[in-house]
């Protein structure tokens, strides 16, 4: 568990879904733990961002146990949770029985065109294969003058404090995730993934390529995590 290497990127999407589904029980108290609980403020930030309100159809992609999208049911919206994890889906079904859990693959949804007044991902686009192809299929299910709101993580702004956060990301990070978590080896994977994943402007631009307008994005934790928003075009 000493290191992380570029091997861990190379898995299939059924191993990336059997990966999830091990850790499922625990996942979130894992992210709670190693986000220092910073999770919960990013998610309150989504959560105003997706602005949600009664009589909406929201689509919280990679929902996992659906913790992002109990906001936007507490606001009277009708959210789908969809995860390509069957196992968190079972975890997230035990816990809220009544939400309408859907098993879907990001690149492949299994939803009609025009179907969503906001479609949501928090922290599961860089484990979706084809970025660009998950970017296209949001865009096809959304409405019209609809928006799409990614919260993932990125590249601090400041050198120095970026500096640190990638030395915590791959010395620190295993072991913790060691302590706490049901398959350490997962959160390998994830540290290596986030520090692969493109910087903010890199993600604006492929949001753009794949149809979206009015594109921007907000920093959180010093560009820790950045919060990206889009516009489809009516």
């Amino acid at each position: 568990m000493g290191g992380v290497t570029r091997a861990s990127l190379n898995k299939k999407p059924a191993e990336v879904a059997s990966m999830f589904d091990e850790v499922a029980e625990r996942y979130d108290l894992t992210n709670d733990v190693l986000s220092l609980g910073q999770d919960r403020i990013w998610r309150k930030e989504v959560a105003r961002a997706v602005d949600a309100r009664p009589a909406q159809k929201i689509l919280d992609l990679a929902a996992g146990t659906a913790t992002s999208s109990q906001p936007f049911a507490r606001a009277g919206a009708y959210v789908v949770p969809c995860d390509f994890s069957i196992g968190m889906l079972r975890v997230g079904k035990r816990r809220h029985p009544w939400m309408p859990f859907t098993a879907g693959d990001g690149t492949e949804l299994p939803f009609r065109d025009d179907t969503f007044d906001t479609v949501t991902i928090s922290f599961g686009l860089r484990n979706i294969q084809d970025t660009d192809a998950a970017l296209r299929e949001l865009y096809r299910v959304t409405k019209p003058g609809g928006q799409v709101v990614i919260c993932e993580f990125s590249h601090p702004a400041w050198a120095p404090f970026r500096t640190v956060y990638m030395e915590y990301l791959m010395r620190a990070l295993p072991p913790v995730a060691t302590a706490v978590s049901s398959n350490p080896d997962a959160y390998v994977y994830l540290a290596e993934s986030i520090r692969e994943w493109p910087d903010q402007p890199a993600l604006a631009s492929r949001l753009q390529r794949a149809g979206w307008s009015k594109v921007a994005w907000r920093n959180l934790t010093g560009g820790v995590v950045a919060l990206h928003r889009g516009t489809k075009p009516r």
